[in-house]
């Protein structure tokens, strides 16, 4: 498996991720005006089977689906599925651009947690990208005194959720192979939401499973980009890229749902960049760990 630490190919992979998951953003809307998030969710990892399957066989069949640590697949996606249960409700709660934006309190948690449990180095720049990434956030979202919004709230749960995950994503990658990653997650994903999805189950119209096969797509092959990108950086330095989502949805959002667009919006994508910049400044190469 290679493991070769390399800034360019990261973010090569990370392009992807944003480019799926704005599309994710779209979609899950969408398709939530007519399904219920179990129902919506059981779909999306069914369809994501299908979608995998070539990739299985062009990478040497089912063999690489083994795997000796079945117990840290099944911690790792059972917190994933409900980070994206929240994920998708706070949609339908709040501007998609402020339910992407909360979200990248994600970092923090992923950062403290690789620091902790992998081994990895917190340099000055790596804090200072997080902090300016962060900073970037909160003169977007502008979050108001008094009343919260329990979509800001959900999205908040989920967000702690997700920085769980990627921690423990980027400790399987130094043992899984990427197509494993994403194979038991779609695996585990499916049983434990198919009860929850029978149970609220009606038949959906047709232009809805258009969105479902969307978001499996997407969804699917988001998860295999971030796991190609985690295989070549650290998480502290692959996930201050994924800051740039909050300036590309909250523009996604002005031109498809007309929601503000303003002067913050841009100055909090200015400091976003900057983080992301001051993150990928080029420094010599550190030699890449042993898999474990």
């Amino acid at each position: 498996m290679d493991h070769t630490p390399s800034k360019s190919l990261a973010a090569l992979w990370m392009s992807g991720w944003l480019a799926l998951m704005l599309i994710v953003v779209v979609a899950g809307r969408e398709g939530m005006r007519e399904l219920n998030v179990f129902q919506l969710m059981e779909m999306r990892t069914i369809i994501g089977f299908f979608l995998l399957y070539p990739m299985i066989r062009a990478n040497g069949g089912f063999a690489i689906l083994k795997t000796a640590r079945l117990h840290m697949h099944i911690s790792r996606n059972l917190i994933h599925y409900g980070a994206q249960l929240g994920w998708f409700f706070a949609l339908t709660l709040i501007p998609i651009g402020q339910v992407v934006a909360i979200e990248f309190t994600m970092p923090i948690w992923t950062a403290i947690l690789a620091a902790m449990f992998l081994g990895e180095r917190m340099t000055v720049w790596k804090v200072a990208a997080i902090v300016l990434g962060i900073v970037g956030v909160i003169v977007i979202v502008r979050p108001a005194t008094g009343e919260v919004n329990p979509g800001q709230l959900i999205a908040l749960g989920a967000a702690v959720g997700f920085g769980i995950s990627i921690a423990m994503v980027k400790s399987l990658t130094r043992t899984e192979h990427s197509v494993a990653i994403i194979f038991w997650m779609l695996a585990i994903q499916s049983v434990a939401g198919f009860f929850p999805a029978l149970y609220v189950w009606t038949w959906p119209p047709a232009y809805a499973w258009g969105w479902v096969v969307v978001i499996a797509f997407c969804g699917t092959f988001s998860h295999y980009c971030m796991a190609r990108a985690l295989l070549h950086a650290d998480a502290t330095v692959v996930i201050p890229m994924d800051f740039l989502r909050v300036p590309l949805t909250a523009t996604a959002g002005w031109l498809i749902y007309a929601e503000r667009l303003d002067l913050f919006t841009v100055l909090g994508a200015i400091l976003i960049l900057a983080g992301n910049l001051l993150n990928l400044r080029a420094i010599n190469p550190v030699p890449a760990r042993a898999a474990t």
